[in-house]
């Protein structure tokens, strides 16, 4: 075992998957129990906004990064009010903290919030095993150290397919963020699990968002007359979303402008028609090589999925609204990374993307979506403005 930072008082702790794998460790964070979905994220920065992204909800956490915890954790970097991952799992927990916006340790802030951690785990052997395998359901405990015993307790709890998590994460009443400088448009936001990043990066843009509740009817989204749609990331399976794609056909029956992000995507995917898909481990770091179907340019893009939408790569479909088609690729594995509906007459009526173009700890590479959503408000804005004139 390699040395730790907590010498003389270590807790031991143990992880045990659900086909009957464990790994044995040293506690950290909270201590107690935990039980969610075991997934890997390959990012070697950011663990602050991964942690923070309401799409991890009661999902475990396993760093493949070595070395985790070394710039400590800050006031200015979280994705949302809280963490929401279910547990941490790393191989070496950082025995200082060094950075200059520092304003704790990781350990101090998991176990302020009650989050449970392990380390001094074999996080290669165990990102090897979920790649293999897939990911499943795990517990962490530091209460019950028996492999047999605790697989028990992971084995009733529930699976990642099929849940609907969205009300977990979602605000409850409407927010709104103002637009930095001259405002511009107006955009209703449905907020299934978003991160403050991305109302950020429309206000930048001189959008200001009003963030609605997921369970926001169409007459509340048409009472703000907005611009633009906009439909965040969020945990949980699509194929359990109904609500969510029920307001979404709503919205491109109004001819209202469309913009959807990661659960956006697979929320855009099914009100368009097509199916929903668990991967095997899913898609999670910073570090995702994206294909743009038109441009033929790739893009190193943020990532946190272990849903997909199931559409032809080759060929567009038609839908009610106009024809629909994939826009961009994943290049490791051709799973679809973005779609786009547009008109008869080719005009784009709504789009969405599979990843994270707000990304904050970076890549950027992706940031122009956010300008291409405001280009089709305006577009949309200049033609309503023309026939009123007519």
């Amino acid at each position: 075992m390699h040395s730790s930072l907590f010498s003389a008082q270590q807790v031991p702790a143990l992880l045990v998957l659900e086909d009957g794998r464990s790994f044995r460790g040293i506690s950290f964070g909270a201590q107690g129990e935990t039980f969610g979905e075991a997934v890997f994220s390959t990012g070697m920065s950011g663990y602050q906004e991964t942690l923070t992204d309401p799409s991890y909800h009661r999902q475990v956490v396993v760093a493949t990064a070595p070395h985790i915890g070394n710039t400590g954790w800050n006031d200015e970097d979280d994705e949302s009010g809280q963490i929401w991952v279910a547990g941490y799992v790393v191989r070496d927990l950082s025995r200082v903290r060094s950075n200059w916006r520092s304003n704790r340790s990781l350990d101090a802030e998991l176990r302020a919030q009650g989050v449970v951690g392990i380390a001094e785990v074999d996080t290669r052997a165990l990102t090897r095993h979920l790649r293999e395998r897939g990911a499943m359901r795990v517990g962490i405990s530091t209460t019950e150290l028996d492999p047999a015993k605790l697989l028990e307790r992971v084995l009733q709890a529930p699976p990642m397919a099929g849940a609907n998590l969205v009300a977990d994460v979602t605000v409850l009443q409407p927010e709104v963020t103002e637009a930095m400088g001259e405002k511009r448009f107006t955009v209703a936001a449905i907020d299934l699990g978003i991160k403050d990043m991305t109302p950020t990066r429309m206000s930048e843009r001189g959008i200001e968002v009003h963030l609605l509740p997921a369970g926001a009817g169409i007459e509340q989204v048409r009472a703000l007359g907005p611009d633009g749609v906009f439909f965040s990331n969020g945990p949980g399976d699509p194929a359990a979303a109904d609500e969510a794609v029920a307001l979404l056909t709503q919205v491109l029956d109004a001819g209202l402008p469309y913009f959807g992000i990661c659960f956006g995507n697979q929320i855009f995917g099914r009100a368009l028609g097509f199916g929903t898909y668990k991967l095997k481990y899913g898609h999670r770091g910073i570090n995702q090589p994206v294909m743009d179907l038109t441009t033929r340019k790739v893009e190193i893009t943020a990532q946190n999925h272990g849903f997909a939408v199931d559409a032809p790569l080759d060929r567009a479909t038609p839908t009610r609204w106009g024809e629909a088609r994939v826009s961009h690729v994943c290049l490791n594995d051709d799973v679809v990374e973005g779609l786009e509906l547009r008109s008869a007459d080719g005009a784009l009526l709504g789009f969405s993307v599979q990843y994270h173009p707000e990304a904050a700890a970076g890549p950027h590479d992706a940031a122009y979506l956010f300008d291409r959503f405001v280009d089709m408000m305006a577009v949309r804005a200049a033609s309503t403005t023309a026939e009123e004139n007519a």
